[in-house]
């Protein structure tokens, strides 16, 4: 049985894959901040997945995170790291330094706490795949959300570098998910963001999208379909 862990799973876009994930026969671990939403979606899913409240900017929360899924399931075969913020809308200038920090340690930061607890039982493994969630906006730029635009385009270096370290057997990918409407796009978009696909249509073509990566798809930018 296929095994996909994805951070940030109890809201938005990893929401919508961990439902996808489980309805397909997939093994579910994930994990998210807020406990009540870990609650229903762990109630939602069943006991056979494993859904931790967990914050991917303490390196003592993904270790202990990491312990418990790897002492279960074990190694995932699929790791999406999706946990993303975005910073309120406003010129650089404007951005409070502790907003700046918050959205470095969650998109960047996060993303190598989760690789550092779990690549090395991939790795022992030989096998599995990593995908770290980038944006249309880690390939281009817009105003006021600079801070953003900052950590996708990190993204995309870090996943490049990554893939060059990785043995045979393993992958990493940036995947930009494309334009949907999910809280962090109706922060930016207002009312337009409504012109978009929702979370869980989106899902139905970019589940069986995940599903198909392999180790040929190493260092790839890839976008969702």
């Amino acid at each position: 049985m296929k095994h996909v862990l994805i951070t940030g799973c109890t809201r938005g876009l990893g929401l919508a894959m961990a439902r996808a994930f489980a309805a397909k026969g997939w093994t579910v671990s994930g994990c998210g901040t807020n406990p009540i939403r870990v609650d229903v979606l762990s109630a939602e899913l069943g006991e056979k997945h494993r859904i931790l409240c967990t914050d991917v900017t303490s390196e003592a929360d993904i270790t202990a995170f990491a312990n418990d899924i790897l002492a279960g399931p074990g190694a995932p075969d699929l790791l999406l790291n999706n946990a993303a913020i975005i910073n309120r809308s406003a010129p650089l200038w404007e951005v409070p330094a502790d907003e700046f920090s918050r959205v470095i340690d969650v998109n960047l930061k996060g993303i190598h706490h989760v690789l550092c607890a779990f690549l090395p039982a991939m790795i022992a493994r030989g096998s599995g795949v990593v995908v770290n969630f980038s944006s249309g906006w880690g390939r281009s730029t817009a105003p006021e959300v600079a801070p953003y635009c900052c950590t996708k385009w990190g993204v995309e270096g870090l996943t490049q570098s990554l893939a060059q370290e990785l043995p045979p057997g393993l992958a990493a990918v940036a995947l930009n998910p494309g334009i949907i409407d999910t809280d962090m796009l109706q922060s930016c978009f207002g009312e337009s963001s409504g012109d978009f696909p929702n979370p869980a249509d989106w899902a139905v073509k970019a589940v069986p999208f995940l599903e198909n990566l392999g180790p040929n798809d190493n260092g790839q930018a890839l976008t969702a379909p």
